[in-house]
């Protein structure tokens, strides 16, 4: 078993995927359970399979995922986010398709602080003039 394998890890809001790819036959298993068992929505596995795709790459190569934290869609992008770190370690020349399609880059986007005053983040209890 001694099977080149390349790692990244991914972040999406608070979700964190290792991700371990080998050459293989396009199999995708997160936390040990195949990826159209673990993901119900259709848009979180095609999310997943995106920078396989890019590269033409989604028979290549069998991809393992432990991801920790958060809900579907942020995992999702933990995983994309992940497998893109992991083909740029084993081939840099994926490095330009990947960065031109977005998958390097960390979406630093998070969920905004509920404030006091206040009903969520930004919504205000209605205004009473008298």
């Amino acid at each position: 078993m001694a099977a080149k394998q390349n790692y990244g890890t991914g972040r999406r809001k608070t979700s964190t995927a290792r991700v371990f790819v080998t050459s293989g036959n396009g199999e995708i298993n997160v936390n040990e359970r195949p990826l159209d068992q673990y993901f119900g929505r259709e848009t979180a596995r095609m999310v997943v399979r995106q920078p396989l795709e890019v590269v033409e790459a989604a028979d290549r190569f069998n991809v393992y995922v432990t991801v920790k934290g958060g809900g579907g869609s942020g995992q999702a992008g933990a995983i994309r986010h992940g497998i893109a770190r992991a083909l740029v370690e084993y081939d840099e020349s994926l490095r330009q398709p990947l960065r031109r399609a977005g998958f390097l880059t960390r979406d630093a986007r998070e969920v905004e602080r509920k404030k006091v005053g206040l009903r969520k983040a930004r919504k205000r209890p209605q205004y009473s003039k008298r």
